[in-house]
């Protein structure tokens, strides 16, 4: 198992956690996500994986939910 912290701008609601939630899970092998969700701010996403992550994917999936990945 593994685990990627990432930071994520641009939500503001839990409509926004949702989508970053629901473009992430659909990764092949991601096995759950946690956004901690500082409104108007950075929030923290966490991934679980059953392997390590490609970044461009991770980022193409936080680009398609509509916000940025820093």
């Amino acid at each position: 198992m593994t685990t990627t912290n990432l930071n994520v701008s641009g939500m503001t609601c839990g409509h926004c956690e949702n989508a970053v939630k629901e473009e992430l899970g659909n990764i092949a092998g991601v096995t759950s996500v946690t956004v901690d969700l500082h409104a108007g701010q950075v929030s923290p996403v966490t991934v679980e994986s059953e392997a390590p992550l490609d970044q461009k994917d991770i980022a193409a999936a936080i680009d398609e939910a509509g916000y940025e990945l820093v």
